[in-house]
């Protein structure tokens, strides 16, 4: 079981850096990495440096670091002020406006999507700044977005669902149609849970209604700011390239798989730039030395970020080549217990996992067998394959993992440790609830 205490020592050097000793986030996400790799043994070297070769060459670090910039710039540009402008004119005299449209946008997109760290960075690029002016603090705007960025696992058709599914476990069990309606209740069942946390924050955060001396009128707003609407259009540009019809189409022209060539959280900040830059030319550099000077004040954003999440990657690589996955599993087949206190075990052993690995790479270690686990105490498949679902759904819940959290708290400028606390109180508890209740039937799906 060396994966397991491989898994449970990780765990234990970030907390011990991070929450006893205060130290950056970044130092700790490093030393969870050498550990990590430590525990391969004779291979911690071989394996130490895949596992951070993976990392460096996965598309959702750099990705990271591009969303990070996109925000940085979209702020220089003066494109972020126009749209806030328009969109305070339009709801900024509700107290906490912002808040709310970031959950239902995320909801939204979510359904549509299904890859957290996008969710965290579309939505969280316009509705983070728009909380500050808000009197919102940024760390609670980074917790909001990173939180509801979790939904784009509980809507039908996330990867999560199409690994669960296809799996030779769950596949004999359970048809990906019997499980559209059943996923879709449980997404609404989440979606309520993300409304009562933003009222519960924007309560606590001491938010205030935009003063209607303060709000352009809408006329105003309107002309100066319609433009920037067209930002929506860049992120569906391509959202609608790499799916449905016009992706069949296209791939038949190419003679290739464009929805595995052409990357969408790679292509949207790019698109988003260009756009960027386009509609706020006048307050951009116009020389290359002040174009220097630009990218020189942007270097600041992506220290901790970007160290974060690379080693973070770096770190699950390590611990997924100690087999956890495999151990997991043999945990899962063991246990006998009550339907509710088998949930809530696997509930926190997919939680654990969710931590240092990605939604799908959690859902294909563990998720499986909880399924499986689960029907055989008697719970409808369905039901069962929704309630880990709602588990796994914690990738950017659990600290101090989840691409969705350092891509919020890069656009809203604050360290990630700042968030840690309120996302396991607010997000990842109340989800492992949600799960346990949708399991044992308490919450219908």
């Amino acid at each position: 079981m060396i994966g397991i205490w491989a898994l449970g020592t990780y765990l234990a050097v970030i907390i011990i850096w991070t929450v006893l000793l205060r130290r950056n986030v970044g130092e700790a996400m490093i030393l969870g990495f050498l550990v990590a790799a430590a525990f391969n043994g004779a291979g911690m070297i071989s394996n130490g440096w895949a596992a951070l070769y993976d990392a460096l060459t996965d598309e959702i670090v750099y990705a990271t670091v591009i969303f990070v910039f996109m925000g940085y710039l979209l702020e220089r540009a003066g494109v972020m002020e126009r749209m806030i402008n328009l969109l305070d004119s339009l709801i900024g005299g509700s107290k906490g406006g912002a808040a709310y449209v970031s959950t239902v946008s995320s909801a939204g997109l979510g359904s549509i999507v299904h890859n957290q760290a996008a969710i965290a960075a579309t939505v969280g690029s316009i509705t983070i700044p728009w909380m500050e002016r808000s009197k919102i603090d940024r760390p609670t705007a980074a917790t909001i977005v990173a939180g509801n960025a979790g939904m784009g696992i509980t809507f039908p058709f996330s990867a999560s669902m199409f690994v669960l599914v296809g799996s030779s476990t769950v596949g004999p069990l359970l048809s990906a149609n019997e499980l559209i309606l059943p996923l879709i209740f449980g997404g609404l069942w989440c979606v309520l849970h993300r409304l009562i946390v933003a009222y519960i924050l924007v309560r606590r955060s001491g938010a205030q209604a935009t003063p209607k001396e303060q709000r352009q009128q809408l006329t105003v707003a309107f002309r100066q700011g319609w433009a920037t609407l067209l930002l929506f259009v860049g992120v569906a540009i391509p959202m609608i390239i790499t799916s449905g019809a016009v992706a069949q189409l296209l791939s038949e022209h190419t003679q290739t798989e464009v929805s595995k060539t052409v990357s969408p959280i790679f292509w949207i900040p790019i698109v988003l730039i260009v756009m960027g830059v386009l509609l706020g030319w006048r307050k951009l550099p116009g020389s290359l030395k002040d174009w220097g000077k630009l990218l020189e004040d942007s270097i600041p954003r992506f220290g901790i970020v970007g160290i974060t999440v690379l080693f973070a990657f770096a770190g699950a690589n390590a611990l997924a080549s100690t087999g956890l996955p495999e151990q997991l599993t043999a945990v899962l087949n063991q246990l006998d217990l009550p339907v509710w206190l088998l949930a809530l075990v696997i509930g926190l052993i997919v939680v654990a996992v969710a931590a240092p690995l990605s939604s799908t790479a959690t859902m294909a270690a563990v998720g499986t067998v909880g399924v499986a686990a689960l029907v055989a105490a008697g719970v409808p498949a369905p039901t069962a394959a929704v309630a880990v679902l709602v588990f796994s759904s914690c990738e950017a819940a659990v600290p101090p993992g989840g691409a969705p959290l350092y891509v919020a708290c890069g656009i809203a400028g604050v360290n990630p440790y700042n968030t840690f606390r309120r996302m396991m109180l607010f997000y990842a508890l109340p989800l492992l609830g949600i799960g346990v209740l949708i399991a044992s039937g308490i919450l219908p799906v």
